[in-house]
């Protein structure tokens, strides 16, 4: 399971801000517009994340034991932006303050350790972009 599942640290800690366009249906923005609200001139922020204690308005969560972003496939690219430490090989500062400052331990390159899966699966990763197409199987070996 992707830690993010039973984490949801980083969405009740940050001011999740974005450029008002990604809430604009006629500029191709996804995020909606009921869950944001003005930061500045250029900016809208998540609804719950303008003050502290932050908690996005998006975030269906008991933090460190199960998460899930209520629109995960329309949120904010800032959300898209941030990686949980390890998941692609390094540390994630936020992700680690984030686990952090709500008593949960920074995740390690453990926690991504997972089964290897058959040459013949065709999986996509539980962090990846929504948008992104399934990964093309791997071209045949030349004999």
């Amino acid at each position: 399971m992707h830690p993010c599942l039973s984490c949801g640290a980083c969405c009740a800690l940050y001011r999740v801000a974005f450029h008002w366009l990604e809430a604009a249906p006629e500029y191709g923005g996804r995020v909606p517009a009921a869950l944001t609200e003005p930061l500045d001139g250029h900016r809208l922020v998540m609804k719950g994340t303008k003050h502290r204690p932050a908690r996005c308005v998006a975030l269906e969560a008991d933090i460190g034991r199960h998460a899930r972003c209520t629109i995960h496939a329309d949120r904010p690219g800032v959300c898209r932006e941030v990686a949980p430490s390890w998941e692609f090989g390094a540390v994630s500062p936020q992700c680690d303050r984030a686990r952090l400052a709500h008593g949960l331990p920074a995740l390690t390159p453990a926690d991504w350790t997972r089964p290897v899966l058959p040459a013949t699966a065709m999986t996509v990763h539980a962090g990846s972009n929504d948008d992104d197409p399934p990964p093309l199987p791997a071209a045949p070996a030349a004999a």
